[in-house]
């Protein structure tokens, strides 16, 4: 069989190529590429390949953690810190709050006293509403329980209550009064919306209807001069001086924040503050009380009573109500605007005192 034209060719190419010199290597490609018949495939390195090139050591989370880069470098803070359009936020927020603050001033008619309170009233009835269910529950769940109507101290705290609420200034409220079995506590509160809850135990110290009606008087004084609002409010500008505080150092105060910032903050604002406050209802409170005929003179005694009781009380400067001898002095210093204030009412329950007070509130003027 004779060869074909184009192998012959091929292979006297093959056998006739110059030699090449001694001293001159031959070229590596040339090398490589030098098997163009052989039919054996190149035989392929099985070596183990990296980890960081298999599929599955991708997949792994150890793995990927381990080579996660931080999110924040110093580079970076460094670079955001010194950024304009940060130092223009900032700016703007400070001017925001500024002048939210200031659109958010009122002044205590019976004290002068300027505060901050961004909470409207049905924001703060809200707030009450869940406390009451909280309340009425933790009663319903413990070994205490609420009087019935028929119960003659419950019959008492309503007689006082349909006495006082006249004057309140809050009769279109949705007035719940419960009085609570516990002999051990002589206390009372009223939540937003006139809810209104007394402690068994703080009937033998009141004694009778007028010192009952000085200390449920004096409650109802914390609701119609805002102070639940104001307390609320006064949480949003500590919350906002916490968080600064720990923006600004870069989380090093955390720590600190946490176990004293929040200590620190109460003993020098939240607690002079609640002093104030208590001031603020005990004269609104006397106030009322007289002009539902009850002798504000009974204030006194009560407040004498209550000191006994505890006689164990902290100092006033940690405390975030006034001490008892202080109180008595200042109930005293008021009497003789009280007793006036007794005998111009016409004992009928008109709330000419609370709607002076809203008046003067809604101006921001001081009650002559």
């Amino acid at each position: 069989m004779q060869p074909r034209p184009f192998l012959r060719l091929f292979r006297y190419s093959l056998t006739t190529r110059a030699p090449l010199p001694a001293n001159v290597a031959p070229p590596l490609r040339s090398i490589q590429h030098s098997r163009p018949f052989s039919q054996t495939r190149p035989i392929e390195n099985n070596w183990p390949r990296p980890p960081h090139r298999t599929r599955v050591y991708n997949d792994d989370p150890h793995y990927q953690l381990s080579q996660a880069k931080p999110l924040v470098t110093s580079d970076r803070l460094r670079k955001f810190i010194r950024s304009p359009s940060l130092h223009t936020v900032i700016v703007l927020s400070v001017a925001g709050a500024i002048a939210f603050y200031y659109a958010n001033i009122q002044t205590v008619p019976v004290s002068g006293r300027r505060r901050f309170n961004c909470y409207s009233d049905d924001s703060v009835k809200a707030a009450g509403e869940q406390q009451v269910k909280r309340l009425i529950w933790d009663v319903e769940h413990s070994d205490t329980h609420f009087l019935s109507d028929w119960d003659p101290r419950m019959a008492m705290v309503k007689r006082v209550m349909k006495r006082l609420i006249p004057v309140s200034g809050m009769e279109d409220e949705q007035w719940e009064i419960r009085v609570i079995e516990d002999p051990n506590t002589a206390n009372a509160f009223v939540l937003p919306g006139g809810k209104v809850f007394v402690f068994s135990g703080l009937l033998p110290v009141a004694r009778n209807e007028h010192g009952l009606a000085t200390v449920l008087g004096h409650e109802i004084a914390h609701n119609l001069a805002g102070h639940v609002g104001e307390r609320m409010s006064g949480q949003i500008g500590v919350n906002v001086l916490l968080y600064s505080i720990i923006f600004l150092t870069g989380g090093l105060a955390l720590i600190g924040t946490h176990f004293f910032g929040g200590a620190i903050l109460d003993l020098l604002f939240s607690r002079p503050m609640g002093r104030l406050q208590e001031s603020e209802a005990d004269y609104i409170g006397l106030m009322m009380m007289a002009e539902a005929c009850y002798d504000p003179r009974e204030a006194l005694g009560f407040w004498k009573r209550m000191e006994r009781v505890h006689q164990e009380e902290p100092p006033e400067w940690i405390s975030t109500h006034p001490s008892n001898f202080n109180r008595i002095q200042k109930i005293g210093d008021w009497m003789p605007t009280a007793l006036e204030k007794m005998q111009e009412s016409d004992c009928r329950g008109t709330s000419a005192f609370a709607d002076l007070f809203k008046k003067a509130m809604e101006r921001g003027v001081l009650i002559e």
